[in-house]
C-alpha cells in the first residue's frame, strides 16, 4: 500500500537529533490505531507474515480489516476491546490482541473467542467444508508460559500418538514480549524488528535506523507519532498509561490467574480482581460494596470495571446511593 503522501518521512537518529515522542503500541488506543485502521493494511500484513513466518504461497498479500478503527475514541476508554480482526486473500481469519494485564481465565477467553470466530463463519445449515483456518495471535507484556523458551509459541490440536499429525484449522499463537531481549544492533529478521518496535516505541525519542529500513514499521512509527495528536488526546493517552501502570503494580501472576480461573470460575475471578483494584483507586471498600461485587453477574462486573477506569469515587462506579 502506498504511504500517506501528506505525512513526512520520519528522520532517523543519524539524520536528526531532535527529540520525538511516540504512542506506546501496547495500549489499547495506540494498538488499534496502528494495526487496525483502514490505513494500516500494509502494517498488519507485514506483522502477520513476520509472526507466523509465512513464505512462498502461504504469504499474506492482502487483508480486509474487519470493523476498522477509523475515529480516535480515547475519551473514557470505553472502546476497551483491543483486538484487531482481519481476513486474508485465502479467507483465513486472524484475531490479533495485545494483552498487558493478566486476567483470570485469560487462556480460556482466548480459546473461546477463537472457537467463536471459527463457528461464526457459516450458518447452521451451511456446508462445513466452507470453514477455513482461524489464527488467534495474543501478544503479552508478561511471561505466559515459563516452560517455553521461545518468544513465540504456536498451539494446535495434535494427535497424542504422533505430535506431527495436527489439525490445521485453528491455531493459538502467543508472543511473549519479556522473552525478547535483543538490542537494536542485534536485530536481524522482520520479526526481530516488529518485537523491538512493540517493546520500545513508547520510549523512543528518535527513529532507530534498524526500524526505518522496514517500510511497514516506518509507516507504523508515523502513525504512532504523537505530533499528530491533539493536546486532549495526548492527555487522555497519558492517563491511560498511568492507569495501566497502577494495575501492573498489583497484577496477578499467570499461575495465580490460572488458579483463580480454574478454582473459582471466571465470574468469581473477575470479582476478586475488582476487589483488589478498588482499594488502589478509592481506599477502603465498605462491606456492602464488597458483598455486591461478590454476588454480581459477569456482565455487571465487566460494566463496573469499565466505569472504574474514569471514576472519581465509588459512587461513580456503583451508583449515586453508594456510601464511601
Amino acid at each position: 500500500m502506498a504511504k500517506d503522501q501528506c505525512t513526512p518521512h520520519l528522520k532517523t537518529r543519524e539524520q536528526d537529533h531532535g527529540r520525538m515522542r511516540f504512542l506506546n503500541p501496547k495500549t489499547d488506543y495506540a494498538f488499534k490505531k496502528i494495526f487496525g485502521s483502514d490505513a494500516s493494511r500494509d502494517i498488519l500484513i507485514s506483522f502477520l507474515n513476520a509472526v507466523l513466518d509465512l513464505t512462498g504461497t502461504g504469504t499474506i498479500v492482502d487483508v480486509i480489516i474487519l470493523d476498522p478503527y477509523q475515529v480516535p475514541r480515547i475519551k473514557g476508554w470505553k472502546d476497551s476491546c483491543v483486538d484487531v480482526r482481519a481476513q486474508d486473500q485465502k479467507g483465513r481469519s486472524f484475531i490479533v490482541e495485545m494483552q498487558v494485564l493478566v486476567h483470570a481465565g485469560l487462556e480460556k477467553r482466548i480459546l473461546y473467542n477463537a472457537c467463536k470466530a471459527y463457528v461464526g463463519q457459516i450458518a447452521s445449515a451451511e456446508d462445513y467444508s466452507k470453514l477455513v483456518e482461524v489464527i488467534a495471535i495474543t501478544i503479552t507484556d508478561f511471561v505466559m508460559f515459563r516452560e517455553l523458551a521461545g518468544t513465540t509459541g504456536i498451539f494446535r490440536l495434535r494427535a497424542s500418538e504422533n505430535p506431527n499429525v495436527t489439525h490445521q484449522d485453528m491455531a493459538l499463537v502467543f508472543v511473549e514480549l519479556p522473552k525478547f531481549t535483543k538490542t537494536e544492533a542485534a536485530l536481524e529478521t522482520p520479526l526481530d524488528r516488529w518485537l523491538y518496535f512493540l517493546k520500545t516505541a513508547g520510549s523512543l525519542d528518535v527513529v532507530p535506523k534498524a526500524l526505518s529500513i522496514d517500510p511497514a514499521i516506518d509507516h507504523a512509527l508515523r502513525i504512532a507519532n504523537k505530533a499528530a495528536l491533539s493536546a486532549e488526546e495526548l492527555e487522555d493517552q497519558e492517563k491511560r498509561e498511568q492507569w495501566i501502570g497502577i494495575q501492573k503494580g498489583m497484577m496477578l501472576d499467570v499461575d495465580e490467574a490460572r488458579r483463580l480461573g480454574e478454582e473459582k470460575g471466571r465470574t468469581e475471578g473477575k470479582a476478586e480482581m475488582l476487589l483488589r483494584q478498588l482499594p488502589m483507586r478509592f481506599g477502603s471498600v465498605p462491606p456492602e460494596i464488597e458483598e455486591r461485587v461478590r454476588t454480581a453477574t459477569s456482565d455487571q462486573l465487566n460494566e463496573w470495571s469499565v466505569r472504574m477506569m474514569t471514576a472519581h469515587s465509588l459512587a461513580d462506579v456503583f451508583g449515586p446511593d453508594t456510601r464511601h
